[in-house]
């Protein structure tokens, strides 16, 4: 739709079978009969009938009251469409094709306001007069000279709408204006419109600080002389294609609010209604450069402004402070209950206070509301307004300084006027504003020449020769380096200044969390089956007959009977550990061990306990001479023992899962522009046979992915789905939808939180000869050219399924508080590392980090991360680690090693950027110590400063001090210490090792001799308990080797660079281990 910002298609124009949101018309329409019926004199004029008349579509940006009403009630605009509202009924004269879009809607308006919904279908050449009469006898029927309210400032336009005026004039009716009433129901919004404003906002907010001001700074480095006007073609390019910002919204639903505004050189117009010259951009000192941006999200208007200084003059200076005070005063006075009036008192009382001198350059309003209008009427925010503020409400707050003078001799600069202006939501309690993230403090927003950097040019590079610079007068200069107070600094500096904010909202979150009951730790492991369970025969009778003493094995009651003392003795196989075979030249020997209770491995239950004083057996050996018969019955053993295994392990894994709803199905005849044929699932299903592609579809409440299998089958309702990506094949061999589920689901027999479904874009194809293809081949192009195709097919496949699927579920109201959407991965952003075992590229999205092409795949919820630490930096390192440490210390901390050192500055700048607070330390943290001392004792970690023991800065520079105050004292101690490092160091690993899952002993062949594996790892831990962990710092290995006490975790030992239970050792470059240790252990002298 072309008025009143609709971004969409009409209906009208469109083969999209467009629908109707009921539930939303329903609520639309109750309120607009309530407050006709409540305030029929107030603001409504008495009015018998009420008629809205849409024009038809123009390319001109305009704002309409009927095209506001459409959209407010229908959803979309209806170009040539007269509503007639009455107590009892609501007319429609429209087109047959809108006839069908509204028929829906009878059923729900009885329900919704008792009212009748008559449409009255207009061919294409029917000028409409019929219906016309037919409706204007109607409402005289129920009133000789009734009263119909229309919006009087809208001029009709087109056939249809000059007919109906004129037959309104030529009644007996009386018409009156009713554009307050509209303006009323307009002006408080639900939720779902409070949504399209956040989006609209957040759309705004992206343009201006990616796009507009890093555009403005390249164009001032550069000195680069670029017009108004194309700054601000360029402008409303960036907000009709929001990718380019990096702003996933659908093009279709987003537009501009009005032309970009960008003013400078003295020309200023701090109006609504101003324009952008054909001047170019003025930015020498002392000038001042405006820039005002709007953008809709399905037609719902935001809007932000700023001022950017060029190296300002104090009073200059002082304006912009005092307009940023008065602007932030405008919109802390914006509460519920208070006056409009109430918010440009306040600004123009600070103003007073401040400059007394400026208020008479102060704009006349402190802004509007907004909305479907872009200037609400009745909303604007001046003294005269007496209207009472309203939770739900969205106000522009625009305050300005226009005319302002400067003490330059420059034209272009001597007049100058400033502009602030944000989008504020009115909450229960207070505001929002939804574009503050687009910084107006005055170190952002003021600039200044860096004369050194010119000067050093000047000195290392020819002069050169007259001419003006973008108006400068005066010959030769130098290309200027602009940059703000805040860009003056580093990119280091810069993010440094970021995360010290971070680290106090990250420790205050931190302790507040801890402080409410905190995160403990515990055992995440699943309850072993207990031994009273294991039942193989409840009598002696129900064993079967055997006519020899030899091993048997008992399927159907899942038993093996051994022969023991001239008895067949049976043994559930779940207490069956290993068992091996081994053949020498004469007999076979079968070896069986059997799970012992109170092992490692096999703690009591509450059943062994009862048995205290019982023999179990641990193992037991069979001499045989028949090989085949050996062979037999241990390959029976462990199929019987894997078959069991997985039973009880898919059993355990289905009583631990949450209940899913039913999944709705669509008709087939629906469901067909929401399906994707021949993809294959990961995790696949399981079975021996042959795998088979599948087909995905969407449903009502869910998708279903299924096989030419009955039996395999996955459902993935949407309201289980956290995350949905949505990557089509670049460098990859595959296109991929990927699901990061909430709760975990089966597939087939496994339980999975991860669901992908895949194509492969290309085919593996090897060349028979081995011989090296021309690139000029032309079977080599073709068969290029068809892989392209082929990759742009299916990825194009996969896109109309994901805006399919978008479309439905922005249709659905019970699916818009879930926050569904496609993420798709930025591959710019990504960077190689091992968070597994293998090397993979982990690609950041707008919500996560994720890696979806290896398995096991990787998906971190960035704000679930509570901080990100990143360890071996420096050193000369030409790889380094991140440690991802959650929100929940129950789960382990995330390690990607590995990680190239040419990806540090881009991954600092990302975590910066997502405002996660990131650390560096020189040495790998173990962090499970850390995190069981931060639980146990949360008051002592706040009170030391929370996470700011990472802090590498503060623990350099106290080490520093602690090295300056005593000189390198030799030590027999530290002379023995190393030289014991230096004999344990080929034995040391560079990585800190971590407990290994059990493996499956079923594989084992050959014959196990003495201890078992368990039995040796135990011995192993002791012994390594008894020697010290590798983590140990030298300190505390200094106290044991002296027969000191117990080990500490302080975080006091990490800040001072000691190194305490959390630290271990760095390795240098290569294979090698680098024998480095903290700075305080090295020797120094003075």
């Amino acid at each position: 739709m072309a008025q009143n910002g609709s971004s969409k298609p009409g209906p009208s124009g469109s083969s999209t079978p467009y629908q109707i949101n009921l539930e939303s018309f329903k609520n639309h329409l109750q309120s607009f009969y309530a407050s006709w019926q409540s305030k029929k004199s107030e603001l409504w004029a008495n009015s018998d009938a009420i008629s809205i008349s849409t024009p038809p579509s123009s390319e001109d940006l305009r704002y309409l009251k009927s095209s506001a009403m459409n959209i407010w009630l229908l959803g979309y605009e209806f170009p040539e469409t007269i509503m007639v509202f009455t107590q009892n009924s609501i007319h429609f004269i429209c087109s047959p094709k809108k006839a069908s879009l509204l028929d829906p809607l009878k059923k729900i308006t009885k329900e919704a306001v008792s009212a009748e919904l008559i449409i009255h279908v207009k061919s294409k050449n029917d000028d409409g007069t019929s219906q016309m009469d037919e409706i204007l006898n109607l409402i005289k029927s129920k009133n000789e000279n009734p009263i119909i309210g229309h919006v009087s400032k809208e001029a009709p336009e087109g056939k249809l709408l000059e007919t109906w005026s004129e037959k309104l004039a030529g009644s007996a009716c009386q018409l009156a204006d009713i554009s307050a009433g509209i303006s009323e129901i307009l002006s408080v919004k639900d939720s779902t419109e409070l949504t399209c404003v956040k989006k609209a906002a957040y759309l705004t907010t992206s343009v201006m600080r990616n796009f507009v001001v890093p555009k403005l700074e390249n164009i001032i480095d550069e000195e680069k002389k670029v017009s108004h006007s194309v700054l601000m073609d360029l402008t409303e390019k960036a907000i009709q294609d929001p990718l380019k910002v990096k702003v996933k919204l659908k093009s279709e639903n987003v537009d501009i609010c009005y032309p970009p505004i960008f003013q400078s050189g003295g020309k200023f117009d701090l109006r609504p209604s101003a324009q952008s010259n054909e001047d170019n951009l003025y930015y020498d000192s002392t000038s001042v450069i405006i820039c005002a941006i709007g953008s809709r999200y399905n037609s719902y208007c935001t809007n932000v402004a700023r001022s950017f200084i060029m190296d300002g003059l104090p009073p200059q200076l002082k304006a912009y402070e005092t307009l940023l005070k008065a602007h932030e005063a405008a919109i802390n006075a914006i509460k519920p209950g208070k006056k409009l009036s109430t918010v440009y008192e306040a600004a123009v009382n600070l103003v007073q206070k401040e400059a007394p001198e400026l208020l008479p350059n102060l704009t006349k309003s402190a802004g509007t509301g907004t909305g479907l209008e872009f200037r609400e009427s009745g909303l604007n925010l001046n003294l005269k307004s007496e209207k009472i503020i309203k939770p739900g409400m969205v106000f522009n707050v625009s305050l300005g300084f226009q005319n302002l003078s400067a003490e330059t001799k420059n034209p272009k600069t001597e007049k100058y006027s400033l502009l602030l202006a944000d989008t504020v939501i009115v909450t229960e309690t207070g505001t929002e504003i939804t574009t503050g993230p687009c910084s107006k403090a005055v170190k952002d927003v003021t600039y200044s020449f860096n004369e050194e950097e010119e000067v050093r040019e000047r000195e290392t590079r020819p002069k050169r020769v007259g001419g003006e610079a973008n108006g400068s007068e005066g010959g030769e200069r130098s290309k200027a380096t602009l940059r703000s107070d805040n860009h003056e600094m580093s990119k280091e500096e810069l993010r440094r200044q970021h995360q010290a904010e971070l680290a106090r909202q990250k420790n205050e979150e931190t302790a507040r969390r801890l402080a409410g009951g905190g995160n403990g730790s515990g055992d995440s492991r699943g309850q072993a089956r207990s031994s009273s369970e294991l039942t193989a025969y409840k009598s002696p009778n129900d064993m079967p007959f055997s006519r020899e003493l030899a091993i048997q094995v008992d399927g159907k009651n899942e038993a093996v009977l051994l022969p023991i003392y001239g008895s067949m003795v049976p043994f559930h196989i779940s207490t069956v550990k290993t068992v091996s075979n081994h053949q020498d030249n004469r007999t076979c020997t079968i070896r069986i061990i059997f799970n012992v209770p109170g092992t490692a491995f096999n703690p009591h239950d509450s059943n062994t306990l009862k048995f205290q004083g019982a023999i179990y057996l641990k193992e037991i050996t069979f001499r045989s001479k028949d090989p085949r018969h050996s062979s037999e019955v241990v390959q029976q053993i462990k199929t019987l023992r894997r078959q069991v295994a997985s039973r009880e392990s898919e059993r355990a894994e289905r009583a631990t899962l949450v209940t899913q709803e039913r999944l709705q199905l669509f008709p087939q005849n629906k469901v067909r522009g929401m399906r994707l044929q021949d993809l294959w699932i990961r995790p696949s299903f399981g079975g021996r046979g042959r795998k088979l592609p599948g087909t995905l579809e969407a449903h009502v409440n869910g998708f279903r992915y299924s096989t030419s299998r009955s039996d395999e089958k996955v459902d993935i309702m949407y309201n289980n789905i956290k995350h949905a990506f949505f990557q089509p094949a670049e460098k990859e061999m595959i296109t991929m939808l990927h699901f990061h589920l909430h709760n975990h689901i089966m597939a087939g027999t496994k339980k999975t939180k991860d669901v992908q479904f895949y194509v492969e874009v290309m085919d593996v194809v090897q060349t028979l000869g081995g011989g090296r293809r021309s690139a000029l081949d032309p079977d080599e192009i073709e068969e290029e050219q068809r892989e392209r195709e082929r990759k742009n097919r299916i990825n194009m496949e996969f896109q109309k399924f994901v805006s399919a699927v978008h479309e439905h579920w922005n249709q659905q109201p019970q699916f818009r508080g879930l926050d569904l959407e496609f993420d798709n991965p930025l591959r710019e952003l990504g960077f190689h590392g091992v968070p597994y075992k293998a090397s993979a590229f982990i690609i950041p999205t707008s919500t996560c980090l994720v890696e979806l092409v290896e398995t096991p795949f990787l998906v971190v919820t960035l704000s679930e991360i509570e901080i990100v630490n990143l360890e071996r930096v420096g050193f000369g390192q030409k790889n380094f680690d991140m440690a991802i440490v959650f929100k929940d210390f129950k789960k382990d901390v995330l390690r990607i090693d590995s990680i190239p050192s040419s990806s540090l500055d881009a991954i600092k700048e990302w975590l910066d950027t997502t405002d996660i607070k990131y650390y560096e330390s020189r040495l790998n943290l173990n962090w499970r110590p850390i995190l069981k001392t931060i639980i146990e004792d949360p008051e002592k970690f706040i009170e030391d400063g929370g996470w700011e023991f990472l802090n590498m800065d503060a623990s350099d520079s106290e080490t520093d001090e602690e090295e300056s105050d005593k000189g390198y004292e030799p030590s027999d101690v530290e002379n023995e210490e190393s030289e014991s490092e230096s004999e344990e160091s080929d034995s040391e690993s560079l990585v800190e090792s971590e407990d290994e899952d059990e493996e499956d002993e079923e594989g084992d062949s050959e014959e196990e001799k003495g201890k078992t594996w368990e039995e040796l790892e135990r011995e192993a831990s002791n012994a390594d308990r008894e020697q010290g962990d590798e983590s140990d710092s030298e300190e505390e290995r200094r106290r044991r080797k002296m027969g000191g006490g117990k080990k500490s975790a302080s975080f006091s030992g990490v800040k001072k660079g000691g190194g305490s239970g959390g630290f271990r050792k760095s390795g240098g470059g290569g294979g090698g281990f680098s024998k480095g240790g903290p700075s305080s252990k090295r020797p120094k002298f003075r």
